[in-house]
Parts: C-alpha cells; sequence; structure tokens
C-alpha cells in the first residue's frame, strides 16, 4: 500500500494490476438525480479518484454525465478516475452478464469501467423487474444459475477489456472462499458493510492473506443507531487528534489496510471525509482493542435486498 501523511494519495495494489485503488472512494447512492450530479462534482473536485456506482442505484447516466463534465472541466482525466459498478440481483445468468455492463457502460459514457462487481450473491428471477417479489413479500429467487456460473461471465469481461478488475459485494466469506477456490480470473475486490462495530475480521485476514481489497461501506456507520461516530473511543481520538470523530474513523479503514467508501451531498462533509490523516499508534490500538460494540446495519447478506436502496 502507497501511503501519504494525509491518505490522500493512498492506493491500494491490485491483484495483477499496475494501478492501485485510490483507499478514498465516493460512493453514489444519492436518490435525487440533481443533488447525486452536483456531489459526484464536489467529490472530484476535492479529490476522490475512485467513483463507486450501480445498476441499482438507478443513477449511473447522472453519474456519468456529472463525470464527463468534470473531464471537460480539467478537474480530472479519465486516466486518474477508478470507476467502480455493479451487476445487479437479476442480471445473473451467464447470458445478461455482458448485456448488463454494456447498458451500464452506455449510462455512465465510458467505453470500459476499472471495477465491476456482483452486487450481490443473491440471483433475482431474471427479467426488467429490480426486485421481483412474490405473494409472500419475498423476492423470487432464481435457482437456475449459480454463482459460479455468474462469475464465469465475469471472467470474460475482463478477457474483452470491458472491465479491469472484477470482484464481489455483500457477501460473507464462505462464498467469498467459494468463487476464489474455483476462479479462473480471482476476485480483486470484495465490497462489505465494515465500520469500528463491524470490523469483519476474519474476511479481512482472508482478503489480505490472498492479495483482494476489502473494500468497506458504510465506514461511518450511515448515520444508523448505534451511531459509529458517537463512540466514546472514537470522541476522545478525535479530541486529541483536533479531527473530527468521522476523520479519526475513516482513518483507522486506511490505516488497517481497507478501501472505504463515504457518500454525502454536503460539499462540508465530503471535503471532511477526504481530509485524513494517519492517526498515532496509541489511538490506533485503542481503535482496535477498545471498541468492542458489534452489530450489523445492513442485512443485504441474509436476502439479497440492500437495506440502503430506496425501493419504490
Amino acid at each position: 500500500m502507497t501511503t501519504s501523511s494525509t491518505f490522500a494519495d493512498t492506493r491500494i495494489p491490485l491483484a495483477g494490476g499496475q494501478q492501485g485503488m485510490p483507499a478514498a472512494g465516493f460512493g453514489t447512492l444519492i436518490p435525487d438525480p440533481v443533488a447525486a450530479k452536483r456531489a459526484v462534482k464536489a467529490a472530484l473536485e476535492t479529490g476522490f479518484r475512485h467513483i463507486d456506482a450501480a445498476e441499482a442505484y438507478r443513477n449511473e447516466d447522472v453519474v456519468g454525465a456529472a463525470m464527463q463534465e468534470s473531464f471537460a472541466a480539467g478537474v480530472v482525466r479519465r486516466e486518474e478516475l477508478f470507476v467502480t459498478t455493479k451487476l445487479w440481483n437479476n442480471n445473473h445468468r451467464p447470458e445478461r452478464v455482458r448485456p448488463a455492463l454494456e447498458a451500464s457502460l452506455r449510462r455512465l459514457q465510458l467505453d470500459h469501467v476499472d471495477g465491476y462487481l456482483i452486487h450481490t450473491p443473491f440471483a433475482f428471477q431474471p427479467g426488467d423487474e429490480q426486485y421481483p417479489m412474490g405473494g409472500d413479500g419475498q423476492p423470487i429467487y432464481d435457482d437456475g444459475v449459480t454463482l459460479l456460473e455468474t462469475w464465469q461471465a465475469m471472467e470474460q469481461l475482463v478477457d474483452e477489456g470491458k472491465t479491469r478488475f472484477i470482484g464481489l459485494s455483500d457477501i460473507r466469506l464462505d462464498k467469498v472462499k467459494e468463487i476464489y477456490a474455483a476462479a479462473r480470473i480471482k476476485p480483486a475486490v470484495v465490497q462489505v458493510e465494515s465500520h469500528p462495530y463491524l470490523p469483519e475480521w476474519e474476511l479481512y485476514e482472508f482478503c489480505r492473506e490472498h492479495g483482494i481489497v476489502l473494500l468497506v461501506f458504510a465506514p461511518l456507520g450511515h448515520g444508523m443507531e448505534p451511531r459509529v461516530v458517537n463512540d466514546p473511543v472514537i470522541v476522545d481520538i478525535a479530541r486529541r487528534m483536533n479531527k473530527t470523530p468521522a476523520q479519526v474513523a475513516l482513518a483507522w479503514a486506511v490505516q488497517r489496510g481497507t478501501a472505504f467508501l463515504t457518500t454525502s451531498t454536503n460539499p462540508d462533509h465530503i471535503r471532511e471525509n477526504f481530509d485524513i490523516s494517519v492517526l498515532p499508534d496509541d489511538a490506533f490500538e485503542e481503535m482496535q482493542h477498545g471498541i468492542t460494540t458489534r452489530v450489523r446495519l445492513n442485512q443485504v447478506v441474509e436476502t439479497g435486498l440492500p437495506g440502503f436502496i430506496p425501493r419504490g
């Protein structure tokens, strides 16, 4: 991992790649299109060089327009950006994987993405319905395709140059191991909820040992209770460092070797989330050992239904 004292230029190596993933990433799950476009442009102006999108967010076109306007304004060049998007659950059938990415590329106005992830390991009934639901109110799952078959279709996209890296998201360790063992092209990235209240140590260790980047979302707890940024250990470290609790939690994420995604529509918060610096050794140890609360905020790993994406 290449780091700086401010973490602004930190990149985490990706297996088989020359360009690492920027440790600080900006997530684009912002339902309002005007706010989303403004936020993505503000993030790029601030210095974020990883943009995380998804078919399921239904705003790839907005993200693409924001990037194109930023390219035209000279804020950033395409080759400086690491752009990720994700395959949604209703497109797990192998014959649907390439068309799904091609549609994402059209919306993003790109000829390739840097990372393409299987959004969740759950296959939904194929079709145009994002959330096919049965009469019982539960998703209609597709038992006609395996996760490995979907993964093998993802591998072909790397062969064709449509994506540089492929990975998994919203997944438990046993499924990661299953794909890793059988894959021709190994997962480069695993994206999961993780924060000081959900450190995911077993998954973290597996990824570290196998050269996989652990990319964490909700690193600040997504504003849900119990609030990570109100933890007494974090608040005390922030006071001593003259930083905010959010900056301390994000610095901990990078310092332990993970990449993170934050999302905000507030330009001040966007800048705050990028302005993070190295924690002193004693503070880092306090974070590692002094925080004992454990809670998962998003139950997507149980059902394939993300808790943070509006379903309307």
